[in-house]
């Protein structure tokens, strides 16, 4: 199979009808009174942002959550009306642009908080305050909770308060529920005290991609799928979990990695291919040049260790992964020409190379995998 009208080497295919199947699958896991937000920082985990929030925005997605002010505002672009929340750290400079742009922001310090009431600017800042349970990263204590709340409340007419927020520590990466159990009581028993201030914020979240998926009691008013909006598990232990629950979820993956074929020789045995001169043919061999490398996302530790899939068969990476090329021997798969598809990730003739296959062959996670593919190269929406 050859790239149709193709003017690209690499190109990342986005299916339009798994993230549909997707988002309806957490929706139904969430039920009618959690609204399902869509995680979408790191360009949404690969997948495309821009790309991404159109088919959602399509499927009546109203919220959204990045991790910083350009991503926001890059949905604002596409979507006016929708909420969109910064989860990472919003600096001081950039508050004036989140308040000016509607966009809802974490908060977890008294700083930002006079910081949006110095701008003046004659609009509510939008803002969720994280709590600490036990992730030990961003978020505020419970005595810092107070305190946030206190300030707010001199100061209702520029501050709205439109959320309270947590992250588990080890959700995705543990049979064990104490821990996770022990952070939804905090997160309970904070959510208690903005109650008893006299607050009632709309969002109350806690749950992403797992916790959503195992703990009903994690739902509250919201929910943030990253991981799983993409059809990806957030680990192992998630899918064990919930087996032993008796729970039965599908999540389609969203994203295919594909490239075409640059070259095919032939080469002697003995010969050596690549930098450093790391692998030799053991025999009289053909291989194939594709063009991606390690600027790609493509990581270099999969230098002689990983495989691409050409004509629906393996076809293992030779020597070292290159900034913007490999290598692949194809002596065994015949009728291999130029400009030949080629799959790093995705399906090829009933054959699949997952995210998670080459996580583990590098050591790491599937969210790293997809997160780090180069946002230059393009992203297709197929069907």
């Amino acid at each position: 199979m050859r790239f149709p009208n193709n003017k690209d080497k690499t190109r990342i295919e986005v299916s339009r009808s798994a993230l549909l199947g997707n988002i309806a699958t957490f929706r139904k896991v969430a039920g009618k009174k959690t609204e399902v937000a869509a995680v979408v920082k790191a360009n949404a985990y690969g997948h495309g942002l821009p790309e991404v929030v159109q088919i959602l925005k399509r499927a009546k997605v109203k919220v959204f959550c990045v991790d910083n002010i350009d991503e926001a505002e890059e949905i604002r672009e596409i979507d006016k009306s929708s909420t969109v929340i910064i989860l990472g750290y919003t600096t001081l400079a950039n508050i004036k642009r989140a308040v000016e742009d509607d966009i809802s922001f974490v908060v977890y310090n008294i700083e930002s908080l006079r910081k949006i009431v110095a701008l003046n600017s004659g609009r509510k800042a939008k803002i969720h305050i994280k709590t600490e349970t036990g992730l030990n990263r961003q978020g505020a204590s419970k005595k810092e909770l107070i305190k946030l709340l206190s300030f707010i409340k001199k100061h209702k007419d520029k501050i709205d308060f439109e959320g309270i927020s947590s992250h588990f520590a080890n959700v995705e990466d543990t049979l064990d529920p104490a821990y996770p159990m022990s952070q939804l009581k905090r997160f309970d028993e904070a959510v208690k005290v903005v109650k008893s201030k006299g607050f009632k914020p709309p969002f109350v979240h806690c749950a992403a991609s797992a916790a959503a998926l195992l703990y009903k009691e994690a739902a509250f008013s919201l929910i943030r799928v990253g991981i799983g909006l993409y059809g990806l598990w957030p680990s192992r232990e998630t899918k064990i979990a919930l087996s032993l629950k008796k729970k039965s979820i599908k999540l389609i993956p969203a994203l295919a990695w594909k490239s075409i074929i640059a070259q095919v020789k032939n080469i002697g045995e003995g010969e050596s291919v690549g930098y450093g001169r790391t692998w030799f043919s053991s025999r009289k061999s053909k291989v194939a040049i594709v063009p991606v490398g390690y600027s790609d996302g493509l990581d270099r530790k999969l230098s002689s260790s990983g495989n691409i899939l050409v004509k629906g068969k393996l076809a293992p990476i030779i020597g070292r992964v290159a900034m913007n090329m490999i290598t692949v021997d194809v002596t065994d798969i015949p009728g291999v020409k130029t400009e030949d598809e080629v799959v790093i990730i995705g399906k090829s003739i009933g054959k699949t190379i997952t995210a998670e296959e080459m996580a583990d062959k590098i050591d790491t996670i599937n969210y790293e995998v997809v997160s780090r593919i180069n946002p230059l190269i393009p992203r297709i929406v197929i069907k």
